[in-house]
């Protein structure tokens, strides 16, 4: 008798081989005589740098970044800029490429062998919210391939916390607005404000397979078409990928075809998945969700069992609340659940914290690890919510989020999240939240790692944030280009966090064009942004880290004015650490405690080193933030008292420096030390 397990495995690798080669074939005759035109050189990047900046940090990708202000066009380049609320200020490196006439088009030379691309955009929304949709061409080698059609109706939100995707929305009246500094239900008359309200979160990604193999100097160019009725449409970056052929697991598996599940996405396959997941864990095999896409407009809860895709770019869950949960903790959690080699895109237009519709969530603990997925249009791509031990989450891709990329709340312990790729979300890009619900010891997140990760442009708050807990590590990540209300990296006793405890360390990290203006205090904050608001910050090691191209500080220890008295940041200290580049200090002190220094090399700072006003009572014996010197801190800052001057060595222990909003110098671009 012949084993079902095995012609079922047999036969879904020959439909998935079968289904890649018939598309690259057809594909290709379609498209006879397709010549590379002469060689251009083409850009490789990393967060827009030179990739030799940021060299043994970040993820490792499939994919090679191209931006496209550095490739060949007709468009206009519009940036460098760090204004919230501006297409350039959202983007890749702060500049955008923007086609408004039919024609223009942006050229990119491909740097290796690619069949695939990922284009990140943006286009206007409509008057009345809810987005647009319009063609661009895309051609290779000077001849048309494909029309792909953009849309805007995952992106553009407007005014204040939740947020909404009605751009005649009227603002919360019970949110700080920073515009007026003002609480507007508290001001008689109300403020007027223009609409729409704070546009932001303009962006949105398309996967295009471009299928003709493509080789290094060939050219893709991205035109917009004859007929075309969007008012503009701005091009951020391309990321250029070579696909493989659909992946089949090894040995044995179920095959969830044989659930009913529907590879055409016309059928609900939510309930054949269930069947198959069930069967899986029973069985003690793989569940395997072969090429196609899927309609699934609800959870799909997982405990002890392998869920597996032909990779994400070929299996796709998708539907209205698609996600991927392991049992919560009150139904006590899930262990031993593999995620892998699938994509989830959902159907999240505005943000909903109530609402539970994130990628992956729940609680995935006890060795659960989570792989190789693409996840798109969710709240939050990955919300974990303990407590729980033990997770792995590496080699993901989340883009387009309303909200946080990736979350680990409350009491988890164990987790390591590793080389994964995070752009364009909403909030946090990465963020441990040890969220105090119940017990300081329980509920604190403690031996976490976040290591070589690359975030980029979260359009509100940081691309990676600690909040409260203990010895937690971030380490070898590139982040870069937060826009408002938050840095690229931040530790913050805040949002009802335990207390920070034990050591939490900041190791060999390389941040790009951070440091944002706040736009309700109005000051400029740091790359790294300690924040004492409802408690201390404490224990912070901060070693091998470079920042650069800061906006305004490279570091900053702030706590809020009505709890100056009562929180402040301490026992903080910075070891061979570069700064290349702040448009006013290296340091920036509001707030009592202290920090170290040792081995500190800056160049390129646009005011004093060290800007000073601790907890603002201005005594005679000095600031109350004291700075101690441990050696080794060389180069110099642009004071005006002692030009020439060592950076540090003016301002220890605690002389008082204070200056609210000094000039900013724009530094030039890093270069290597």
């Amino acid at each position: 008798m012949r084993n079902p397990v095995r012609t079922h495995r047999r036969r879904a690798a020959r439909v998935a081989a079968t289904t890649a080669v018939a598309l690259v074939a057809t594909l290709a005759a379609a498209t006879p005589g397709l010549a590379a035109s002469k060689p251009t050189p083409g850009v490789e990047t990393v967060a827009a740098l030179d990739p030799s900046l940021t060299a043994d940090r970040g993820a490792t990708v499939p994919f090679v970044e191209q931006e496209a202000e550095n490739a060949t066009t007709t468009g206009e380049v519009v940036g460098p800029d760090r204004t919230a609320y501006t297409v350039a200020s959202e983007a890749s490196g702060r500049s955008v490429v923007k086609l408004d006439k039919a024609g223009e088009y942006v050229q990119f030379t491909l740097t290796k062998p690619a069949n695939a691309v990922t284009l990140r955009y943006s286009i206007p929304d409509s008057a009345t919210g809810g987005g647009l949709t319009g063609p661009i061409d895309v051609a290779v080698n000077g001849r048309k391939l494909t029309s792909a059609t953009l849309t805007s109706q995952y992106s553009w939100l407007y005014g204040t916390y939740p947020f909404s995707n009605d751009p005649q929305a009227e603002p919360n009246k019970d949110w700080w607005l920073t515009e007026c500094g003002c609480v507007p239900s508290a001001t008689t008359p109300a403020p007027v404000f223009d609409k729409p309200f704070r546009p932001f979160h303009v962006f949105a990604e398309k996967r295009i397979p471009l299928v003709v193999p493509l080789k290094k100097g060939d050219t893709v160019r991205f035109t917009v078409p004859a007929g075309n009725k969007l008012d503009w449409i701005a091009l951020d970056v391309a990321d250029f990928e070579q696909v493989g052929l659909p992946k089949v697991p090894k040995g044995a598996f179920v095959n969830a075809w044989l659930y009913g599940a529907d590879p055409t996405g016309r059928r609900s396959s939510a309930d054949a998945l269930d069947k198959a997941i069930a069967a899986g864990a029973k069985k003690h095999l793989p569940v395997y969700v072969p090429p196609g896409t899927y309609k699934v407009d609800r959870h799909l809860v997982v405990d002890k069992v392998t869920l597996l895709g032909a990779g994400s770019w070929w299996t796709t869950l998708t539907g209205d609340g698609v996600g991927v949960y392991g049992k919560y903790v009150e139904d006590g959690g899930s262990t031993d659940v593999h995620l892998a080699d699938f994509a989830i895109v959902g159907n999240v237009r505005d943000r909903v914290d109530d609402d539970q519709v994130n990628g992956v969530g729940g609680a995935l603990g006890g060795g659960s690890t989570v792989e190789r997925l693409f996840i798109q249009h969710t709240k939050v791509g990955m919300w974990f919510d303990g407590p729980f031990d033990g997770l792995t989450v590496k080699d993901n891709v989340i883009v387009d989020q309303i909200a946080d990329g990736l979350n680990l709340r409350r009491g988890i312990t164990h987790a390591t999240v590793t080389n994964n790729f995070v752009r364009g979300t909403g909030d946090d890009g990465l963020a441990m939240w040890s969220d105090q619900v119940t017990d300081p010891v329980a509920d604190a997140d403690h031996d976490n790692v976040f290591s070589h990760n690359t975030v980029i442009a979260p359009a509100l708050a940081n691309n990676i944030a600690i909040y409260g807990g203990h010895d937690n590590t971030v380490a070898s990540n590139v982040v870069a280009d937060p826009v408002r209300e938050g840095s690229t990296l931040h530790a913050g006793a805040r949002f009802g966090s335990t207390p920070f405890s034990g050591r939490t360390t900041f190791r060999d990290n390389t941040t790009v064009r951070g440091s944002t203006l706040d736009l309700n205090w109005k000051i400029g904050l740091g790359s790294i942004w300690l924040y004492a608001l409802e408690g201390d910050v404490t224990g912070i090691d901060v070693i091998g880290d470079h920042y650069l191209d800061s906006g305004y500080n490279a570091i900053m220890a702030v706590s809020d004015y009505g709890v100056k008295d009562t929180w402040g940041v301490k026992d903080v200290h910075f070891t061979d650490v570069q700064v290349d580049g702040a448009g006013t200090s290296v340091v920036s002190a509001r707030a009592f405690g202290s920090a170290s220094f040792k081995n500190v090399d800056v160049r390129n700072i646009g005011w004093a080193g060290v800007n000073n006003c601790g907890s603002f009572h201005f005594a005679s014996t000095g600031s109350e933030f004291s700075l101690v010197d441990l050696g080794g801190n060389d180069g110099t800052d642009g004071n005006p008292w002692e030009a020439g001057r060592n950076w540090l060595t003016p301002f220890v222990p605690n002389t008082i420096t204070c200056n609210d909003r000094p000039d900013v110098v724009s530094p030039p671009a890093p270069s290597p030390w």
